[in-house]
C-alpha cells in the first residue's frame, strides 16, 4: 500500500528537539504536532520548555495548551488528538512531524492502548498504605517481581505510575505488559496507516547531556519559573499529585513553595530529577525498534553544530535523503 508518510522525533530532555523540529519545517513540508505530557497544559511554559510566541508563529505545534492543569490528561486522549491531527495534516498533503519525549505516549499511538481497568478506589489504598509502611522501592521490587517490562521502565520512585501499574494487575490479574500484547495481537497498528520513520536525537556521551540539562534548568529559573509556579499555587484549585504539578521542575519548585524544600535543595533535585528523566527516555529509545539515530554532539564533550544535526536527519526523512 503507498501509505502517506509521517516522522516520529524522539529523544531525551534538552537534547534540541524542538530547534530540529522547526528547522525541518524551514526545509520540508512539516506540521509539528506536539508529543510532550506537560506541554498540553495551559499556563505551564517555562518549566516545560515550551516553545516560545515566536517560535510557535514561524513553526505551529498542534496539542500545545490544549488543557487546564486542573484537568489530568491521559494518553488514551493523546492518541485520539494525535490520530486527528495526523489524518487532517496527511489530507492537505503535508507530513505529519511529532516531537516530544513523552515515550508512553509515542508507544500507544504506535501499537494502541489495551483497555485497562477504571481506578479502583479500594486497591489503590491498599497499595498506597502499603508504600507507607515499606516504601515505593518495595512497592518496586512486588512489580518487577510480575512484570518485569514495566518495572524497568517506571522509576521506584514514580509511585503514582508504579501505584497504577500494581492496580491494574491486582484488579485484572493481568500485568500491563500483558495487556499491552494482547492490543497488538488484535491486529491495529499506526504503520497500517502511515509510513512511519522514527527519528531519536541521541548524546554519545550523557555527560555533555547532564550540562545542558544544569544550564537549562538554572535558565528556567532566570526566566521566572519560580513566579510561574507561584501563580500555579495560588489559584487554589491545583494540589502537588496532579499530573502538570508532579511535571518535573514544577514539582521541586512547588515542593520550594510549600516550605519543604529550600531553594538549594529545590535546584539540586530540579536538576536530577531532569537527568532521571533523561535516563528513562534514554532507557526507552534504547530498545527501540525500527529507530534511526541523530546523534548531538562528538563524544568528546563538544555539541554538534545545528546544521551539522539537520543534515543528519534530512537524510532519515522520506524522499529527502541528501
Amino acid at each position: 500500500m503507498d501509505l502517506p508518510p509521517a516522522v516520529f522525533l524522539m529523544g531525551p530532555t534538552a537534547s534540541g528537539k524542538t530547534d530540529l523540529a522547526i528547522s525541518l519545517r524551514k526545509k520540508l513540508p512539516v506540521d509539528i504536532i506536539s508529543v510532550d505530557s506537560t506541554l498540553v497544559y495551559r499556563g505551564l511554559d517555562i518549566g516545560s520548555a515550551k516553545p516560545s510566541a515566536a517560535e510557535l508563529a514561524l513553526a505551529p505545534h498542534c496539542l500545545i495548551d490544549i488543557r487546564d492543569p486542573a484537568q489530568p490528561y491521559s494518553a488514551a486522549e493523546f492518541c485520539t488528538d494525535a490520530m486527528r491531527e495526523m489524518r487532517s495534516i496527511a489530507a492537505a498533503g503535508r507530513i505529519p512531524l511529532l516531537v516530544g519525549g513523552t515515550m508512553l505516549y509515542f508507544k500507544a499511538l504506535l501499537e494502541g492502548l489495551a483497555p485497562m481497568p477504571g481506578a479502583d478506589g479500594a486497591v489503590r489504598a491498599a497499595i498506597e498504605a502499603e508504600a507507607e509502611r515499606h516504601g515505593w522501592p518495595y512497592m518496586h521490587r512486588q512489580l518487577a517481581a510480575v512484570d518485569a517490562d514495566s518495572a524497568a521502565r517506571i522509576h521506584p520512585n514514580h509511585s503514582r505510575r508504579l501505584s497504577r501499574a500494581l492496580e491494574i494487575y491486582r484488579v485484572t490479574g493481568k500485568t500491563m505488559t500483558q495487556l499491552h500484547r494482547e492490543q497488538a495481537a488484535a491486529g491495529w497498528s499506526l504503520q497500517q496507516e502511515f509510513a512511519v520513520t522514527q527519528l531519536a536525537l541521541l548524546p554519545r556521551d550523557r555527560a555533555t547531556l547532564h550540562r545542558r540539562i544544569a544550564v537549562r534548568f538554572e535558565k528556567m529559573l532566570e526566566q521566572g519559573l519560580v513566579e510561574e509556579v507561584t501563580a500555579l499555587y495560588h489559584r487554589g484549585d491545583l494540589h502537588a499529585d496532579l499530573p502538570a504539578i508532579r511535571a518535573v521542575g514544577y514539582r521541586q519548585v512547588w515542593a520550594f513553595l510549600a516550605a519543604e524544600l529550600t531553594r538549594t535543595e529545590m535546584v539540586a533535585q530540579g536538576q536530577a530529577a531532569t537527568r532521571q528523566l533523561a535516563k528513562r527516555q534514554l532507557t526507552w529509545l534504547r530498545t527501540w525498534q525500527g529507530l534511526q539515530r541523530i546523534y548531538t554532539d562528538d563524544g568528546h564533550g563538544n555539541l554538534l553544530k545545528s546544521d551539522e544535526i539537520l543534515a543528519q536527519a534530512l537524510n532519515f526523512m522520506p524522499g529527502t535523503a541528501i
